[in-house]
């Protein structure tokens, strides 16, 4: 069974995603299971990206308040804060792409099977849950994108501010950031509101699927 698996991760790094369906079929995991995991992980990233943008945000906060003291040290800590924010967004988005991946994959497949039922109640009943968990589906993509899509304008202004420090790293400086503290604040908090309702838009599907 490792060796299975093996197999699967390898052809996963392959790109080869009919191979891969069929390696993990063989050990029992069908494309629902994969849905089901994909949307687990993306929701997991979305919960450590909020951490990570919240976490810049307090860099930020500190740093602007900061006074007499070592501001090198202030800087380099918003840096790499800045640099787990944006690793952080980039797997966010990957792990969506990776849901809407499998999630057509399973659609298509349970589209064509349904012409091979003979009982027509039972192709009826079917067809009736696949339009049902693709509207299921349809609602959580577009929460999970709205939010994606709030990531960058945050990132944007972080990067401005990160760089801004980096060639004037002096009290004046930071007084010319503090006036976009708010509205950046204000970008993160709708950021995080927005990951919320995907969060929960997740817990939701995985619940409904799982019931099936």
């Amino acid at each position: 069974m490792v060796r299975t698996l093996f197999l699967a991760s390898v052809l996963v790094l392959t790109g080869c995603s009919t191979a891969y369906y069929a390696a993990m079929e063989k050990v029992g995991v069908h494309k629902r299971d994969i849905l089901v995991d994909r949307v687990e992980e993306a929701r997991d990233a979305q919960v450590e990206s909020q951490q990570e943008f919240k976490d810049a945000l307090d860099e930020l906060s500190q740093l602007i308040k900061f006074h007499g003291g070592d501001l090198q040290s202030r800087y380099e800590a918003l840096s790499a804060q800045y640099e787990d924010s944006k690793k952080a967004a980039a797997e966010v988005s990957s792990r969506i792409s990776k849901v809407e991946t499998v999630a057509f994959d399973l659609f298509a497949e349970w589209e064509t099977e349904l012409s091979q039922y003979q009982s027509k109640q039972l192709r009826a009943d079917s067809k009736k849950k696949l339009l049902e968990t693709k509207r299921q589906f349809d609602a959580l993509l577009r929460v999970m994108r709205r939010a994606e899509s709030k990531m960058p304008p945050v990132l944007r202004v972080l990067n401005d501010n990160v760089l801004y420090l980096k060639h004037n790293l002096n009290a004046k400086a930071v007084g010319a950031i503090q006036g976009e503290f708010g509205m950046l604040q204000q970008d993160v908090n709708s950021l995080v509101s927005e990951m919320n309702k995907a969060i929960a838009e997740s817990n939701q599907f995985i619940a409904t699927i799982n019931q099936q």
